[in-house]
């Protein structure tokens, strides 16, 4: 029975990136993996979603041409095309990630795994692996970790056939242009493939149960948010469920309830499901050895580990938030931990969020209302994007950072952003945190002009009622 130091279960951006250091650290490693190097996330989900976007992107941009002094005739798309471009980028990098794999001597076991007992677990084989590949047997290894990701959630009623009611990964390989479409939930998955479909021309309507739409964002910026998806020609129903589906040959008829009980019909073309995502327990052989799992997720420690000694589980299947890179830290720890190096547990608290739409939203720590929520003294400093050069010459002047400061101490608790590219600003303050900088000390750093940035430094400043520019 082959043997290794440590075995990752699933090959997506928390496996592989768990297996690669595992390998640095000397651990003879092996990583299963049942369909697609790089996950959901390189294949189906955070890398084709924004090479979908760009193509919208630069497609709206050529509809506005003019207002750059630019004249592009009969601007249009070609989907094919489109969507080819977006599958070739995962492509590619799922070929990268192969490389990187046999570039640190991690052996590739293609199949599905199920533990059988402590340190041990079996394959059954792909069902049509690379040439050459190890496949189907019994392995064992002293440290298995699970890394199996998630997959749609479904609701009843709302289950998917790949024609009519789409998950992401239908959505993300339309044939054909829709004219109209429902999208169910408002989170980031919902929100982007609303922007996709709505920047090409479609008809989008998005209905969301809560009370506002991207609603674990600070409630300002979903408000924001919501009044810049509506100017666009985005239909949005918050309060609303869709409690009946009634599928048509090529179009569907969705009741939809609002919190008052009002009832009314909606017939489109296509129906997205995005009501979220649940993790991948199920054929892993947890019951057998009694991994504790709770509401789909295994419970684990600050270090990824289960209950069962030589058990962990990282990323989607250990539980929110359900994101790429949470999943990758989430690996490092635990690889560190077990090698003895001691990893700083990672703080939840630190794990920025991005939503690609337009115009982009990004966060990181606590909202002004879970602020105060917690009994904090909290100052809070805003600053629009028409009040900054570089937005404005860019022509992107919606937009507003916020900041939430406590007010004894100068920590900074939370940054919320709407706006363009403030999913890479966000990193800024990320960094801040993370080194414990104070209001005080972000005052004093000079930030280069003229630069997006620079509304980061005036909503600093603007929390201690020195803002320059508005």
């Amino acid at each position: 029975m082959p043997s290794y130091d440590v075995i990752v279960i699933g090959a997506g951006p928390g496996g592989y990136v768990t297996a690669i250091r595992a390998a640095q650290l000397g651990f003879k490693t092996a990583i299963v993996e049942a369909k697609h190097l790089g996950g959901i996330c390189l294949n189906w989900g955070c890398i084709p979603t924004k090479a979908l976007l760009r193509s919208a992107e630069i497609y709206q941009s050529m509809l506005h041409a003019a207002a750059y002094g630019l004249s592009v005739e009969n601007p249009r798309f070609d989907l094919a095309a489109i969507v080819e471009r977006s599958r070739g980028v995962s492509r590619q990098l799922a070929t990268g990630v192969g490389f990187l794999l046999k570039k640190n001597k991690i052996d590739v076991i293609w199949g599905r795994a199920t533990l059988t007992a402590a340190g041990a677990l079996t394959v059954t084989a792909a069902d049509d692996p690379p040439k050459g590949a190890l496949g189907g047997g019994d392995y064992q290894a002293g440290h298995i970790i699970l890394a199996t990701g998630a997959k749609p959630r479904v609701l009843p009623g709302l289950e998917p056939d790949g024609k009519l009611v789409w998950t992401y990964f239908d959505a993300m390989v339309p044939k054909t242009l829709p004219k109209s479409l429902l999208v169910v939930g408002s989170g980031a998955i919902g929100i982007e493939f609303a922007s996709f479909y709505n920047a090409l021309g479609v008809q989008v309507t998005v209905v969301e149960v809560l009370d506002r739409v991207l609603p674990v964002e600070d409630a300002e910026i979903s408000a924001f948010a919501q009044r810049s998806f509506e100017k666009q020609g985005f239909t949005i129903l918050t309060e609303t469920k869709v409690v009946g589906l009634v599928r048509h040959d090529d179009s569907v008829t969705a009741t939809l309830e609002a919190a008052n009980g009002g009832r009314r019909e909606i017939t489109v073309d296509r129906v997205i499901s995005a009501v979220g995502v649940v993790g991948n327990v199920e054929n892993l052989g947890l019951e057998r050895l009694g991994v504790t799992t709770e509401r789909g997720c295994v419970v684990i420690d600050a270090f990824g580990r289960s209950n069962v000694a030589g058990v962990y589980a990282i990323g989607d299947i250990a539980g929110p938030p359900m994101l790429a890179h949470k999943a990758e830290h989430e690996g490092i720890v635990c690889i560190e931990a077990i090698a003895g190096l001691h990893p700083h547990p990672m703080d939840k608290a630190k794990i920025p969020a991005c939503t690609y739409s337009h115009p982009q939203v990004a966060s990181v720590g606590l909202s002004e209302a879970k602020a105060k929520a917690a009994g904090l003294d909290v100052q809070v400093g805003r600053f629009p994007f028409v009040g900054n050069g570089k937005a404005i010459a860019m022509g992107e002047s919606e937009g507003l950072i916020k900041v939430i400061f406590d007010k004894p101490s100068g920590e900074l608790l939370g940054a919320h952003m709407i706006g363009a590219d403030v999913t890479e600003l966000i990193q800024g303050y990320v960094v801040a945190m993370n080194l414990e900088t104070t209001d005080t000390e972000l005052i004093h750093t000079v930030f280069a002009h003229p630069t997006l940035s620079e509304m980061m430094h005036e909503a600093v400043m603007a929390a201690n009622g020195r803002a320059i520019h508005v």
